[in-house]
């Protein structure tokens, strides 16, 4: 009998589906990872923030981490690939919770819902704003793979032309251009909004420089949903001091929390959300609707289990 141990506990309206479903499967859970569990355990189930690699002299069953996440960036790769454990996550599952809040916001300045959201709080009856429209723009959309897909489709509804830039340049769903990263510089200027949805990886850490944002128009929008690392936090609080750009709405960060003496907290040219936008009530639901189908092929003995993972790669 298999041995699979989650590190969370899902709720119980999804829980007990999931023990129905595989009578033939040991399914231990946790709030947090216990020694005595891993070393039993067959497969992981994990957010991957918790596993260390001074966990896996316990783990000698280990044969399949399944990382409720996209990002494995916290989790000890080298250790990992030379037991030659398989890493499989939810990629794509945050398209649709991204794609709303990417949009809200949007949208949010684009109709100065800030500036109305102030008035009322004031009091005051004030049309001094001047609200913009999204319809007719242009997105240029860094990193357009699953999340990047559903942002180009939402946004393509509104009428804005989509430019999207990845390591191949090969033509990416829901881009009107598909262009290599390497060429980047050279499309920023035709963007009014850019949005950043790239992983953590070596190639990406402080891929953004001062020279991209001056590359910018002045007008634009700077989104970071993928990983804070892509610019550097010193460089990008220049940005916004010396306004290179109109606004950046960032959900990610180099050090997270944020600290409190950062200065980001002080601009008035950027939206700080607290790496949530990914969240939802229904967050676990389609976690397990990933994991339940690969789980049936592992136990019926195969292992080209969707989103399959090369771990040293971090994608």
């Amino acid at each position: 009998m298999a041995t699979i141990y989650f590190t969370f506990e899902p709720r119980e309206d999804l829980k007990q589906p999931l023990l129905s479903e595989f009578p033939q499967v040991d399914f231990l859970f946790d709030t947090k990872l216990d020694i005595e569990k891993l070393a039993q355990a067959e497969i992981l189930v994990t957010y991957g923030e918790d596993l260390k690699e001074q966990h896996l002299q316990y783990a000698d069953k280990l044969q399949w981490i399944f990382v409720a996440s996209a990002g494995i960036e916290k989790m000890p790769a080298e250790a990992i690939a030379k037991r030659n454990i398989i890493v499989s996550n939810v990629r794509g599952i945050h398209k649709k919770p991204m794609t709303e809040s990417i949009l809200a916001h949007i949208l949010a300045l684009k109709r100065v819902l800030p500036f109305i959201y102030e008035q009322q709080q004031k009091k005051e009856w004030n049309k001094k704003a001047r609200p913009t429209e999204l319809n007719g723009s242009t997105a240029l959309i860094i990193g357009p793979g699953a999340i990047g897909g559903e942002i180009g489709r939402i946004l393509q509804a509104f009428d804005v032309h989509t430019i999207g830039c990845n390591r191949s340049g090969t033509e990416a769903p829901y881009m009107n251009e598909t262009y290599k990263l390497d060429a980047l510089k050279q499309h920023l200027p035709k963007a009014d909004i850019v949005i950043s949805i790239l992983p953590s990886t070596k190639e990406t850490k402080h891929l953004l420089t001062r020279e991209h944002f001056e590359e910018m128009k002045n007008s634009a929008i700077f989104m970071n949903f993928g990983r804070g690392d892509v610019v550097n936090t010193e460089t990008l609080i220049k940005v916004l001091q010396d306004k290179l750009i109109e606004h950046a709405v960032l959900d990610v960060y180099e050090v997270e929390p944020l600290p409190s003496d950062s200065p980001l907290w002080d601009l008035d040219n950027v939206t700080l959300s607290p790496h949530f936008s990914s969240h939802s009530s229904r967050y676990v639901e389609r976690s397990l609707d990933i994991f339940k189908p690969s789980l049936q092929k592992w136990l019926n003995g195969e292992r080209d289990l969707e989103n399959k993972m090369d771990i040293l790669r971090g994608y």
